[in-house]
């Protein structure tokens, strides 16, 4: 669905990342992982252009997105960030169907309460403003906006990152069941090995303006290759062992 050729980046003559090439298949769960600086989030934006590439190509379904009009282009695509974004002074529903009315067209009552219902919120919450609202249903509120205008692709940086714990954990499996209910495209991108790992159907390490590996969850944990991505699969083994001894009777 996703195929990216030799794409390369640069700010202010610093490489960001140079000679990707990967293909994503359609309904597939991919997270993007790597060190801080190691490109994810520009790596993610290029593909809604968000980010203009400066070398190589990509496509989408065949069509290069370079060809498509932005308008076009981004319907496809929802994107949901940390932050999420939601305007403070619109309700829920006006958040939601804030996409809509800038493609031209109204979100109803019954499509506002749809997608809420795909993201477990009530209709109840469909008049409260953002300050009302939990972080967990905040975030919830986000996707639903994404989701509004039907797309096929989800592209997602850190979109659980400023969740406590267990709300970031609820949050994850939810979208997981999600995306498989409705047969979305996911990208994710993710500081934390573990949630790409328990989320995700492949996982891409970044690096050094490449890709270092790229492998599904239960190949990467016996993963046996460059050493920053051995790191990263260390400290993930080095929790469940410590967690396992824990709890051990005494």
């Amino acid at each position: 669905m996703i195929r990216m050729t030799e794409v390369a980046k640069q700010y202010g003559g610093r490489r960001v990342f140079e000679d990707i090439s990967l293909s994503i298949t359609r309904g597939s769960f991919v997270a993007l992982v790597g060190e801080s600086g190691a490109g994810k989030t520009t790596l993610l934006k290029t593909i809604n252009r968000l980010v203009e590439i400066d070398s190589g190509t990509i496509t989408i379904d065949g069509e290069d997105v370079t060809t498509l009009p932005l308008p076009s282009l981004r319907r496809r695509i929802g994107y949901v960030f940390q932050g999420i974004g939601l305007f403070p002074h619109l309700s829920v529903a006006e958040n939601i169907g804030l996409v809509p009315r800038l493609q031209g067209a109204v979100a109803r009552s019954e499509r506002v309460a749809d997608l809420l219902e795909l993201v477990s919120l009530p209709f109840a919450l469909a008049g409260r403003y953002p300050a009302e609202l939990s972080g967990g249903q905040a975030q919830r509120v986000g996707f639903a906006r994404a989701l509004a205008a039907g797309p096929s692709i989800m592209l997602m940086d850190e979109p659980f990152g400023a969740l406590d714990p267990v709300t970031r954990s609820e949050l994850g499996r939810a979208y997981r069941a999600l995306h498989d209910r409705i047969g979305l495209t996911s990208l994710l991108v993710t500081h934390d090995m573990s949630e790409a790992l328990l989320l995700a159907d492949r996982v891409i390490v970044l690096g050094g303006g490449h890709i270092l590996t790229d492998l599904p969850p239960r190949e990467l944990l016996q993963y046996r290759g460059d050493e920053s991505v051995c790191a990263m699969i260390a400290v993930v083994r080095d929790q469940a062992d410590r967690l396992e001894a824990l709890a051990r009777p005494a």
